[in-house]
């Protein structure tokens, strides 16, 4: 295998974090871009749960990625790293050639130079952004949202999104509110734009390598393996066979097309009957589904059914737990992880921290705990040993590398770790934003709330919330008893659909 350079690291990231950004100072007569062409919905923010991501054409404009792309390079300044590169990449959908583009121009004319990967996974910007002199990067994509829409993600100089100050610093210059005080610093008025795609191979090497770290040196570590892929038409069509391939499994690609008209649109990880059937049709040892911009990855094991990512962290966990490299045997994971979960990982002798939906909040738990692995049920997987992000490939890689090493099927794995409780999930679309933000100040809904929660007890517990990327309230009820939550989840669906709609 190739050498690569040495990934980053949670601890690594978590060292030179960079102090919040305060975005209140006005700076006098500073060469704006022009402004005409965009109108910002007011009292909306333009931030989420992952970066601004919304309709292409509606919320999400080229005016909108302009001013984005240039004030975002007028606070990665800010950081006192010095005048560097800044790397944006995209996904496959028809809108990105056109944001990204509009993103390199606004950063092109805060004086920065832009490197422009082209298609690649997200997690491939975080890592040449913290492994290079680049200052930020940034991704357009919109995840596993369908075609219509996008995204655009920011990342520091280590590789990790940017701060909450950091956001509202550049929502606060694009509204006119105020402006972030950018330092004196010599370099050109506007940057070039250079084309980097022999970067994204450096990524994909890097991949490869993180097997090294858990001891195993073979040359090809996944031979024998057959392994079917379902590249959702997204940013993992390239990377992740060539990456499979070359640990040496046998490949077979669903959806293997950089396709942004159907990225998504039933298969990868939110559709994966199509990837369930490949796996029993071609006798394979186990497959996996990935989303738009692959930084989300789920299993479906050789009897065809869905490992998520609780039963990946449980895997994955306890391996790193026997080898002891699994600080006080933590993993951090979301609310939306499964009771059954938790209880069989106390069990093994660990802890679990939850903390609120969105990888930012693992990462978050993560540094703040010294935790090595964390993530989220729906496969938006952490490891501090080989990476700063959510990788969805470098998952597979280790999920597929735990397999082959314990010489028993996926399904047995799966079948001796835990039994999950009964976990209903309904979407209720709320179009109406201010509704969804203040749903919690509905006293009937609430009160239907509390009713459900008395009357399951100690034997199951609600999660109403946001979507923070989709016009949805999300209800999830989890029971010893599938009866019982099918019942309270239709009831509170229900409940959220008479008053909040």
């Amino acid at each position: 295998m190739v050498t690569s350079p040495v990934r980053p690291t949670l601890g690594t990231s978590a060292a030179n974090r960079k102090p919040e950004l305060s975005s209140a100072t006005v700076i006098e007569n500073l060469n704006l871009p022009s402004r005409s062409p965009l109108e910002v919905p007011l009292g909306i923010p333009l931030f989420g749960t992952d970066g601004i991501r919304g309709r292409v054409g509606e919320v999400l404009t080229t005016a909108l990625a302009l001013q984005a792309g240039y004030w975002a390079g007028q606070v990665l300044k800010t950081q006192g790293q010095g005048i560097g590169p800044v790397v944006v990449g995209q996904d496959s959908r028809t809108s990105g050639d056109m944001l990204a583009a509009a993103l390199g121009a606004g950063l092109a004319s805060a004086g920065l130079e832009v490197w422009n990967l082209g298609l690649c996974p997200t997690p491939c910007v975080a890592y040449v952004t913290a492994t290079t002199d680049a200052i930020g990067g940034v991704m357009v994509s919109a995840s596993h949202n369908p075609p219509g829409d996008n995204g655009i993600k920011f990342f520091g100089a280590s590789g990790t999104k940017l701060s909450k100050g950091q956001q509202q610093a550049i929502e606060s210059a694009i509204r006119q509110e105020a402006y972030p005080t950018v330092p004196e610093i010599e370099g050109p008025a506007w940057g070039a734009i250079a084309q980097r795609p022999e970067l994204v191979r450096d990524y994909a090497r890097s991949l490869e390598t993180t097997l090294h770290a858990e001891g195993i040196h073979e040359r090809r570590p996944l031979a024998g393996l057959r392994i079917v892929l379902d590249t959702a038409w997204g940013a993992a069509v390239r990377v992740a066979p060539a990456v499979f391939r070359e640990l040496g499994a046998e490949v077979i690609n669903l959806h293997s097309e950089a396709d942004g008209s159907r990225i998504n649109v039933d298969c990868g990880s939110t559709h994966l009957g199509p990837l369930k059937a490949a796996v029993l049709r071609h006798q394979a040892d186990l497959g996996f589904g990935f989303d738009g911009d692959a930084d989300r990855v789920l299993a479906v094991d050789d009897r065809g059914r869905t490992v998520d990512g609780d039963a990946i962290l449980f895997l994955w966990g306890r391996k790193l737990k026997a080898a002891g490299q699994l600080p006080h045997n933590l993993i951090v994971t979301t609310v939306m992880a499964n009771l059954g979960f938790e209880r069989a990982w106390q069990r093994e002798g660990g802890t679990v921290l939850r903390t609120a939906v969105g990888d930012q909040y693992v990462h978050q738990g993560m540094v703040e705990t010294g935790a090595a692995l964390g993530g989220e049920q729906s496969g938006h997987l952490l490891c501090s040993h080989y990476g700063v992000s959510g990788d969805g490939t470098l998952a597979a890689v280790h999920l597929a590398a735990l397999v082959r090493e314990a010489r028993q099927p996926l399904s047995k794995l799966v079948d001796e770790s835990f039994t999950t409780y009964p976990q209903l999930l309904k979407n209720v679309r709320v179009e109406d934003r201010d509704r969804r933000k203040t749903w919690q100040e509905c006293e009937a809904l609430m009160a239907e709330i509390a009713t459900a929660e008395a009357a399951m007890g100690d034997a199951g517990r609600i999660l109403v919330r946001p979507s923070g990327t989709e016009p949805l309230i999300r209800v999830m009820v989890e029971a010893a008893d599938g009866d019982l939550a099918q019942y309270w989840a239709d009831r509170l669906a229900a409940a959220v659909t008479t008053h909040l709609t």
